[in-house]
């Protein structure tokens, strides 16, 4: 029995073996830096811009919503930096299920990629319905009103949407077919898109500069007053807070902050690129980054610009930026308003069905989902099947369903790849050797002339051949785990850490759940919460210099995450901290998702995965042939070795 648990445990933690040294890949390499910068600040820019703005404003922070933008920006920059490491370190498509896959194990990547599948078609259906709602109100509601008319859905639930949006169906069928002709065309009309949201964004800015009064940033109650005549204390509390820069507080813009988080999501698309950029060891990480830094000046310039020309409390959170503009006497602006905000929502649009069909490869390449899904059109180097059935999935979404209660789930599938990213980024840079990387091939090839090489060590996971055989193997003792035996990593340091890395998740895990839960009794200072809070920090702290003092890889990368393991681990806290703010409703809603994505799973991927079969092999030809794993050159490139 324990055998067979055992066995189980193995199977659901496997991690994948990376051989880049192998076949070309099937991808078109056609994506410059430029197209993933592109991509990037198109996905993470959409309506948002347009209308999030106004509503964190009015609602919770005033004029520091600048303030709400800059922390939002930070703590999207932790995560952004752990996907840039990993972009540099795994040149293959996959995004954060691959990471997992490599790092962390079977399952894990399976429950990542299954969330991000979700989070991409959600995305893709309630951004078309947007795009269709914007349209419709600019031509005065005629569209919505004619299919409430002739194809109303009165359906009790709120399951279904009040009309079936055929614009939304359509819009993105459209776009699927875009995106199965080809990758270089998608890029392009990205890129127009992107540059024209750009260019009205800076409109928008300039504008709120040359027409704005700073006197809107420090505004008393006595403006208040006189404005709208409003009197009782508490509609004076809700509406206008205390005046002044930041009316609502601390409170208000750390509220208002997490709100501002989400407006970031979406840079984790240029992850999915890494077969199709021509350099992406160097590509992805400057694309994440200037895409990130990009985003955060449009973000804060735009609510700088809105804040400035009109009082917070006036502000309309529908939108806001058209009544800005008529506040101030520029009412025709409103018209370039709406071309900026439908060309936001059409890159946002491509840049949640982009992605999609990628991660949806990648899983059934490696046997996870249908091997049918990795069908690959040797005409247009594009996922065909994979991008038809995504489109068709979330067209039919949009066309029929109600997205409202359906758009946190995407939170939970966001954050919980941002989470394993930084954590895998955590475990790989302490361990000994090297991911099987093309770039650890080519050192091979140069030692030999290009011959083939036998490789001595068994390295027995995916880590390369940094051979370890002269070394005595270690036991453990609680000596290592803050005085480690050696200055590069071993197999027991990098063990400690995979295993402190595991401890201090749940910790962290356990603190934002207390947190969450019980935030107005820690508020007020009840002794047993603050208690439990303080002894959950200090377990955390413990196990940090735990981690800070085993060796760290000296393995030479094109980009690395700074501050270790400070940047990732509290990275690792807002996005579980974020995740505890999501409702009892969405927790449900997400474990249905999952008892299906397990079902499929444990009927299907566990037996069929790429792995599972290579690891069978693999036991074979160990089982014939006692020798050391081998690195093959040329079309036949294969690694031999038992990955745990």
């Amino acid at each position: 029995m324990v055998d067979k648990m055992a066995s189980v445990g193995r199977m659901l933690l496997r991690r994948r073996v990376l051989d880049c040294s192998g076949e070309e890949t099937r991808f078109a390499r056609c994506l410059s830096t430029l197209d993933l910068v592109a991509l990037g600040v198109g996905s993470t820019l959409g309506a948002g811009v347009y209308v999030l703005a106004g509503e964190v404003a009015r609602e919770k922070a005033g004029p520091a919503i600048v303030l709400c933008f800059l922390v939002a920006a930070l703590s999207s920059m932790l995560a952004g930096l752990c996907y840039a490491e990993f972009g540099a370190r795994v040149p293959k498509t996959g995004s954060a299920y691959l990471y997992s896959y490599v790092t962390v194990g079977e399952i894990w990547a399976f429950i990542t990629g299954w969330n991000l599948i979700l989070s991409y078609v959600i995305g893709t259906a309630s951004v078309a319905r947007a795009w269709s709602s914007t349209f419709d109100n600019l031509i005065e509601q005629k569209i919505s009103s004619f299919f409430k008319t002739f194809m109303a859905m009165k359906v009790p639930g709120h399951v279904l949407a009040e009309y079936p949006d055929l614009f939304a169906l359509v819009l993105i069928l459209l776009l699927t077919g875009l995106l199965a002709f080809g990758v270089s065309e998608s890029a392009l009309v990205n890129k127009i898109f992107t540059g024209i949201n750009l260019v009205v964004l800076g409109f928008v800015i300039m504008s709120g500069f040359v027409k704005g009064n700073t006197a809107n940033w420090n505004l008393t109650l006595d403006n208040f007053i006189n404005d709208t005549n409003i009197t009782s204390p508490e509609k004076v509390e809700n509406s206008f807070g205390s005046g002044g820069f930041a009316p609502f507080g601390f409170s208000g813009v750390l509220s208002g902050a997490a709100t501002c988080f989400y407006a970031f999501v979406g840079f984790d698309c240029i992850a999915t690129t890494s077969e199709e950029a021509k350099n992406p060891m160097r590509s992805i990480p400057v694309g994440i980054v200037a895409s990130l830094l990009i985003c955060f000046f449009a973000y804060f310039g735009v609510s700088a610009a809105l804040t400035l020309m009109m009082p917070y409390y006036k502000l309309n959170t529908q939108s806001p930026l058209p009544e800005a503009f008529s506040y101030v006497g520029w009412s025709p602006a409103r018209y370039i308003v709406a071309v900026g905000s439908l060309c936001a929502l059409s890159t946002s649009l491509l840049g949640s069905m982009f992605p999609m069909p990628r991660v949806i490869y990648a899983m059934a390449e490696d046997g996870l989902l249908f091997r049918a899904l990795s069908s690959m059109n040797k005409r247009t180097k594009t996922p065909l099947l994979a991008t038809v059935v995504s489109g068709f999935v979330a067209a039919l979404m949009a066309f029929l369903f109600d997205l409202a209660a359906l758009v946190d789930l995407m939170s939970i599938g966001t954050l919980l790849a941002y989470s394993l990213v930084a954590v895998c980024v955590l475990i790989l840079r302490y361990q000994p050797g090297t991911l099987n990387s093309s770039s650890q091939s080519e050192k091979l090839m140069e030692l030999v002339g290009g011959e083939k090489v036998a490789v001595s060590g068994d390295s027995g996971d995916e880590y390369g051949p940094d051979s370890e055989d002269h070394i005595p193997r270690e036991r453990f003792s609680a000596k290592l785990l803050l005085v480690p035996s050696r200055d590069v990593p071993t197999k027991m340091s990098g063990t400690i850490v995979y295993a402190t890395t595991a401890i201090i998740s749940v910790l962290i895990t356990l603190l934002c759940v207390v947190l969450a839960v019980n935030l107005d009794e820690l508020m007020v200072g009840q002794p047993i919460w603050v208690t439990v809070c303080i002894v959950l920090a200090l377990l955390c702290f413990f196990c940090v210099i735990i981690i800070w003092r085993q060796p760290e890889s000296k393995e030479a990368l094109t980009f690395k995450v700074p501050l270790l393991p400070w940047l990732p681990l509290f990275s690792v806290f807002v996005n579980i901290y974020l995740m505890m703010q999501l409702d009892l409703a969405t927790w449900c809603r997400f474990a249905v998702w999952m008892g299906i994505g397990f079902l499929i799973y444990f009927c299907y991927g566990i037996w069929n995965s790429t792995e599972a079969l290579n690891s069978n092999q693999r036991k074979y030809v160990s089982s014939t042939k006692n020798k050391s794993p081998i690195y093959l050159g040329g079309d036949e490139s294969e690694v031999e070795g038992i990955s745990p």
